[in-house]
């Protein structure tokens, strides 16, 4: 069985070469109070992030929350949109904001003629489980309510990276059970998202390759979510999605770098989702790591455009 095309297996060397090169984050680990370690990750991961990356075409504003005014950024098409899609950034729910996926989001409504609603949800440990969750969710509820007269569109895409992986696919199932709007649902870009929060194995470790996450890392976001869950709490479908009954679903993309320490949490989630009759994508790239889509190789170009082509096809098969 193979994962990847020859295209792909082309650009391993190239992917490989530039893994070395590859800066870590500063670590925080010595940090011992979680707050306190979670801020300091944020302000390294902020300082981190290269210029030019904010849209000019984004609308900061807010939509009415489960907490208060909850903060979003919009990108509008021209015209009339074809089409809906709310964005979940990642950082382990811990850290990220929705300006990392501004370029991203802005050529989804330029060259595919979509509405995007990226969400910034609030993060832990200051806001643990279900707060986040929550938030999408009222992000979904708002785009869904209010795409037809904001937009000219009624039916929406979700996708996010990592966390945000997680994210959509937790909101996907609310919006399925919760809002009783599965037919409003187009697709799930779901990109190098986290499934089973009680770990699989590739997240207990990868082979010792370089990547930008690590084990000790991933359990301590994981507890600034579910701050006191144990285990068997953890694994419940709106936690731990891979546990969910997926029935229903609409057309999913799995997107994940070979090197990744979520590389299973795809692996698992994409036969089950098959097997529960959902038209399911994966694509699994070679010798990257996890969030290689934002390096500059050949590898995440392929990945980028693979995820457009894929996003314009089940446009097409839906009539839009």
């Amino acid at each position: 069985m193979r994962l990847w095309d020859e295209e792909l297996e082309g650009y391993r060397e190239e992917a490989r070469a530039l893994l070395e090169q590859m800066p870590l984050l500063d670590s925080v680990a010595h940090v011992s109070d979680p707050v306190e370690r979670a801020q300091a990750a944020r302000s390294s991961f902020d300082a981190s992030l290269p210029e030019g990356i904010v849209s000019e075409i984004a609308e900061a504003t807010t939509i009415p929350g489960p907490a208060g005014d909850l903060p979003v950024r919009i990108f509008r098409p021209e015209g009339s949109a074809r089409g809906l899609f709310l964005h979940i950034h990642g950082g382990g729910w811990i850290l990220g904001k929705p300006e990392m996926n501004d370029l991203a989001n802005e050529a989804l409504a330029k060259h595919l003629g979509l509405a995007v609603l990226s969400v910034d949800y609030r993060l832990a440990p200051e806001h643990p489980y279900p707060a986040g969750p929550d938030d999408c969710e009222a992000a979904a509820k708002w785009l869904l309510a209010n795409g037809p007269s904001e937009f000219g569109a009624d039916r929406m895409f979700i996708g996010g990276e990592s966390a945000g992986g997680h994210l959509t696919l937790v909101t996907a199932l609310r919006v399925r059970d919760r809002l009783d709007a599965l037919d409003r649902l187009l697709g799930l870009n779901l990109v190098f998202g986290w499934y089973d929060v009680t770990g699989t194995p590739s997240q207990r470790g990868n082979g010792g390759h370089k990547d930008v996450l690590d084990p000790e890392n991933l359990r301590f976001m994981v507890d600034c979510f579910l701050p006191g869950l144990s285990d068997q709490e953890r694994r419940a479908p709106d936690v731990s999605p891979l546990f969910a009954d997926l029935h229903g679903l609409p057309p999913s993309l799995l997107s994940v770098g070979g090197y990744d320490h979520l590389l299973d949490d795809t692996l698992f989630l994409a036969p089950r989702l098959a097997a529960a009759g959902v038209d399911v994508e994966l694509q699994v790239y070679p010798d990257s790591p996890h969030g290689f889509q934002g390096l500059p190789s050949k590898m995440a170009a392929a990945a980028n455009e693979r995820t457009f082509a894929w996003v314009a096809r089940v446009m097409s098969e839906s009539g839009l």
